[in-house]
């Protein structure tokens, strides 16, 4: 599978615009399938009331994005615009997994639910000291509903006010992982907890982290944005490589400073566990222990991480997902970063299925 990308210039919404319209004819049948996918996903989590109060959930946290971040939220019209469709429709569907969690878990606690599929991506952040380079290497597979694979795209972003960046997402979408051309790499994992709210989406964190210039200006940024449901958030550069565990509760840091972090879709903050909205999954386990497992090993190179996320040593609870597993999850993209050298690799599909390519300033 080969990854595609355009290259975006300008403002927030000139650059939004042309996303909008190089991918017009992928972004309305991308919201449509996202829709699909929520309604099924609350009626098997026992949800009884209407579905559209995903969308009510939607317009209030688009105007609270706006506050937040002016710039981000003119892009995001921009793409809208683009490709004649909705902004808050737009802004809705693509932060999915918050707006979902803000019906489903707005209570402040509550019993776990039991997952119908044990959704969710692998991530690593690999100190200098425990890379073959001295050089530190960070990464993840992006996993969620087997159909999105047809929409992953890369942008290559050249804003008239902000560093340069490299972004791996949907069509239609801010970014999901990225790194930009001062060397600050990001992305996400999903977990679920209770206390979710109207809020800003993820994906408007992560775009709004991707414009910073360094990790230490990044942590701050995420740990005051008003969170609409949990995610953990990883933010490297040359120098720090962090994680922050963040909910609209609480933002718990882990660093890499001592040692490898790593992170599958299960709280392990105790201000998370206590509150955590799901059961934890048999492969959310499988995968962070295999994970631990092969980040011991030490001296790792960026083919080392390439073969580490094609890994299928657990079957259907393997860190590299496919879609014949019929687990309702698979790899629909992988990042590599290398904040030193301000490049990363990525590829469209599993780690051993896509064709990897370079991503550079």
């Amino acid at each position: 599978m080969k990854l595609e990308h355009i290259v975006v210039s300008g403002s927030p919404r000139e650059m939004g615009r042309a996303q909008g319209e190089a991918f017009r004819d992928r972004i309305g049948p991308f919201m449509d399938m996202r829709l699909d996918a929520v309604r099924g996903y609350l009626r098997q989590r026992g949800y009884t009331g209407a579905w559209e109060r995903i969308l009510e959930v939607g317009k209030e946290s688009f105007g609270l994005f706006e506050a937040w971040d002016p710039a981000g939220h003119s892009e995001l019209v921009g793409i809208a615009e683009g490709a004649g469709v909705d902004p808050e429709r737009l802004f809705t569907t693509t932060n999915m997994t918050d707006m979902r969690d803000a019906v489903l878990l707005a209570a402040t606690s509550g019993p776990p639910l039991s997952p119908v599929a044990d959704e969710g991506c692998s991530s690593l952040l690999v100190p200098a000291g425990h890379t073959a380079a001295g050089r530190p290497l960070v990464g993840q597979t992006w996993d969620l509903n087997p159909p999105d694979v047809d929409y992953v795209v890369a942008i290559h972003r050249k804003p008239e006010d902000a560093p340069e960046a490299w972004t791996v997402t949907c069509t239609g979408c801010l970014t999901l992982m990225g790194i930009n051309a001062e060397g600050v790499a990001t992305g996400t994992t999903n977990i679920k907890t209770y206390g979710s709210k109207p809020g800003v989406g993820y994906l408007s964190i992560l775009h709004r982290v991707i414009r910073c210039r360094s990790v230490d200006e990044a942590v701050p940024l995420v740990q005051s944005a008003p969170h609409a449901g949990a995610h953990t958030y990883w933010i490297a550069d040359a120098q720090r490589q962090v994680e922050l565990e963040a909910s609209p509760n609480a933002q718990v840091l882990r660093d890499a400073s001592t040692g490898p972090v790593w992170r599958t879709n299960h709280c392990i903050a105790d201000a998370h566990t206590t509150i955590e909205g799901e059961v934890v999954g048999e492969s959310s386990k499988a995968r962070y222990a295999r994970l631990g497992e092969l980040l011991d090993e030490g001296g790792h190179t960026l083919e080392s991480l390439k073969v580490l996320f094609a890994d299928r040593s657990g079957g259907v609870l393997s860190i590299n997902r496919y879609p014949e597993d019929a687990q309702g999850t698979a790899t629909n993209a992988v990042f590599i970063a290398s904040p030193v050298d301000r490049k990363a690799w990525a590829c469209r599909g599993p780690a051993d299925r896509g064709e990897w390519i370079e991503l550079g300033f």
